[in-house]
């Protein structure tokens, strides 16, 4: 009895320690294979662009500066009723700001009495001119008759000597009122200057908009002094047409020559996320920048802002339309890249010799081992792609077109729209979740011993 309990033991033992065997190789099988990663071929359209970083600007920017300086007392109404601030719509000669006028207004006080004393003074040349006539044509006449009498004993030598120098000293006198009145003249005039630059500086205290727009940036308070020096404060920053913006791009000098005016360009926005925008290339600045010893040139990027979506200083996300291709055939990049090991090649095209599918076999020869897909990236090469082949991949050639960074235009006679790509390997979690999911194709997925079919 002993011995038959021993027996069912041992026995019960080996059957245990065979499924413990086999369930370990199976796993080890299943570890072993590979597990390839797939895309499959589209059709669709594929835009080449250049990508750049650039902000929204307004068309046309008007900075409102102080011409004088003071204290702000008070902010004018913009077109609503409303005291002006950011966002404010103004028509031209809108008040937007009064600086305290007390000073320029004396200035032009002393200026209007300096005018008038001016004024009179003109008056008091003018009317001593005229008195020296007088007195000029008295000693004219009186010199005359002493001519005509001559030095004799109706008339001494010392009065006729008199005469003569009552005519020539109102003579002169004559001559000096009328350079007094030509003195009083410009003291007027400067006068008038001075009053003329008052008044203007007091006009200054009214700060008005020079075009109608909208109001973007407002750089005072209530208040506060500005100090005008040789460059005027900014007051206000004024938009003149909200309707019209631009996108100014930093481009790259490797890139520069591919972009023209009228160039067609999409951008988006991180305030509007999923919309996309439109625009054309306006110009291509010439005054380029160095950062880092990076070149860069400014392109201004014209848009329609009809809709006032876009606000000014967003950073805009550009792409530059280069070239747009309707319904080829395309493949992920990471297709072009990958390279399998050449155990995981189909066995039929790892010896170029074989008669069988001569073509594969000689395309797989030119890139075995390490040199499978290993071919020049560019429009217009020859490249491999690998399609899953039972427990293997097989290559196809195909030539490459342009590439959107992402996905790359191919064509190629075994080449089908649908079909499968390798475009890398998958994890061990990523094979874990494909095993557990039904719905889910599995290449590779059996004994690497099995040969395939």
């Amino acid at each position: 009895m002993k011995r038959s309990i021993q027996k069912v033991a041992i026995l019960l033992a080996a059957v245990a320690l065979i499924a413990v065997s086999v369930a370990w190789y199976h796993t080890r099988s299943e570890e072993d294979a590979a597990v390839f990663k797939t895309a499959v071929v589209t059709r669709g359209d594929l835009a080449i662009t250049i990508s750049a970083t650039g902000t929204v600007e307004p068309e046309e920017v008007i900075d409102v500066g102080a011409q004088v300086a003071g204290q702000i007392l008070s902010f004018g109404k913009d077109v609503d009723g409303h005291t002006v601030d950011y966002g404010s719509r103004v028509a031209k000669g809108t008040v937007l700001a009064r600086i305290d006028e007390s000073l320029y207004a004396t200035q032009v006080a002393g200026s209007r009495a300096q005018v008038q004393a001016a004024q009179a003074g003109l008056e008091r040349s003018k009317a001593d001119l005229e008195q020296y006539r007088a007195k000029l044509n008295q000693a004219q006449r009186d010199w005359r008759r002493a001519q005509k009498l001559g030095p004799s004993e109706a008339l001494s030598q010392t009065s006729y000597d008199a005469y003569r120098s009552a005519y020539e000293s109102a003579k002169a006198n004559v001559a000096v009122g009328q350079a007094a009145i030509s003195q009083a003249r410009a003291g007027l005039a400067q006068a008038q200057a001075d009053l003329d630059r008052a008044e203007r500086n007091l006009g200054y205290c009214v700060i008005k908009s020079p075009v109608k727009g909208v109001i973007i940036d407002r750089r005072v308070n209530i208040g506060q002094t500005v100090v005008s020096s040789l460059n005027a404060p900014s007051l206000f920053l004024i938009a003149k047409d909200l309707t019209r913006m631009q996108v100014w791009v930093a481009v790259n000098e490797a890139d520069i020559g591919k972009i023209h005016p009228g160039q067609p360009v999409t951008f988006t926005v991180d305030a509007f996320p999923g919309e996309t925008f439109r625009g054309t290339v306006g110009k291509v600045r010439l005054n380029a920048s160095m950062t880092q010893n990076v070149v860069t040139y400014t392109v201004e990027v014209l848009t329609n802002n009809s809709n006032s979506r876009l606000l000014p200083y967003l950073t805009a996300n550009v792409q530059f339309e280069l070239q747009h291709l309707n319904g080829v055939l395309q493949v992920p990049n990471a297709a072009l890249r990958w390279r399998p090991q050449e155990n995981q090649v189909a066995p039929r095209f790892r010896d170029a010799g074989q008669g069988e599918d001569r073509s594969g076999a000689q395309a797989a020869g030119e890139h075995s081992a390490e040199a499978l897909g290993e071919r020049v990236a560019g429009s217009g090469r020859p490249r491999i792609l690998w399609t899953p082949d039972g427990d293997y991949v097989k290559p196809i050639e195909v030539t490459a077109g342009a590439s959107d960074g992402i996905m790359t235009q191919v064509t190629g006679k075994q080449l089908t729209e649908g079909m499968p790509i390798v475009v890398g390997m998958k994890t061990a979690e990523e094979a874990s979740a494909d095993a557990r999911n039904p719905f889910t194709p599995h290449f590779g997925r059996r004994n690497r011993n099995q040969k395939s079919r």
